[in-house]
């Protein structure tokens, strides 16, 4: 069949239509081209084994598949500092293009604000990307010492195993010391947790300061079977059946102690974070923080999640940040006070 005139001239007009489509199409999503066939690499501050580790490595083998381009995901341990080798290095030197993120300690806003002199970063100006559940710090104590509540603990000397000076399992009961009249004694220099199990099993440690997450990955068992008095936690909310111990906030005497408490909380609630650099381009951003939503929708990752015990309870994007920023808007008087507490 013959085309006239008029109807080649508009066969001309829709297959040029269709071309300009097809190439808009093609244009349309710029963040797919620069993922494809690119790397992202995740900087883990923490070594093998431990739960940072456990939730990085799962994060980088899910991550990919969700982002636009499907590039490949790499995870890579930055040890040293106590996590600030890994933030100095992910603030100060990586690519600020969307390629390079960690799995964060989750202490960077409260070493900001006590003025850590190792800090070489605004914890604010990262980009915070989500974190897949929050871990509930507690201090725990073990059966045989026959402290079944808090009310007990507070009435008795209280000897704690614990790792390092600056960690959370040494600053919070130096606190609680100060501010609530525990007795408690802590002995530092523990190389890690399992050496701190160890000692309360043999009677050298009466408890432990830990989260509820990392018990129930390692030692469930002691849960069930009540080897570990959970006997205050420190944290912004109680968790669904983790009620019976009380929150330090609410042991507070009077509003300024409260707000401490609730700064020594933040690392409970912001978890195991998974963080952007800064300057990550903002299409880019949105893209990191949609794949990290969408990797709670994979049944895949779910299934893996369960096998590994750990729990989903996700905190994204600006909620996340939302948390970094109220840190670090402590009022300088509470931040200063809180640093001559642990001192």
């Amino acid at each position: 069949m013959r085309l006239n005139g008029g109807a080649m001239f508009l066969s001309a007009i829709l297959a040029a239509t269709m071309a300009n489509i097809a190439a808009t199409t093609a244009q349309a999503d710029p963040v797919a081209d620069f993922y494809r066939g690119n790397t992202i690499r995740i900087i883990n501050w923490a070594s093998a084994g431990g739960e940072y580790d456990i939730h990085g490595r799962l994060i980088s083998r899910f991550l990919g598949r969700h982002l636009p381009g499907q590039p490949t995901v790499i995870h890579q341990s930055m040890t040293g500092g106590g996590g600030l080798v890994a933030a100095n290095y992910l603030y100060n030197v990586a690519p600020k293009d969307g390629t390079s993120l960690g799995i964060m300690v989750s202490s960077l806003p409260l070493s900001q604000v006590l003025g850590d002199q190792a800090v070489r970063f605004d914890a604010g100006r990262f980009n915070w990307i989500g974190t897949i559940s929050r871990t509930q710090e507690s201090l725990v104590a073990w059966h045989t010492t026959g402290i079944k509540s808090w009310d007990e603990m507070t009435k008795r000397e209280f000897v704690l195993g614990a790792s390092g000076a600056g960690s959370s399992s040494v600053m919070v009961p130096t606190v609680m010391n100060a501010l609530l009249g525990t007795k408690i004694k802590i002995v530092p220099g523990y190389p890690g947790g399992a050496q701190i199990n160890l000692a309360m099993e043999h009677g050298e440690s009466m408890g432990r300061w830990n989260t509820l997450t990392s018990w129930k990955v390692t030692n469930p068992n002691w849960i069930a079977n009540k080897n570990i008095i959970f006997l205050v936690q420190s944290a912004l909310n109680k968790p669904e059946g983790f009620t019976d111990a009380p929150l330090l906030m609410d042991l507070a005497r009077d509003a300024d102690d409260r707000k401490i408490f609730a700064l020594l909380a933040t690392g409970s609630e912001l978890g195991r974070p998974l963080v952007g650099t800064p300057g990550i381009p903002a299409d880019r951003l949105a893209a990191l923080i949609a794949a990290y939503r969408a990797i709670f929708q994979d049944g895949e990752f779910r299934q893996e999640a369960e096998s590994l015990k750990i729990e989903i309870d996700p905190v994204i994007g600006q909620d996340l940040q939302s948390l970094v920023t109220t840190a670090l808007a402590t009022p300088k008087p509470l931040a200063e006070r809180l640093k001559k507490l642990v001192e």
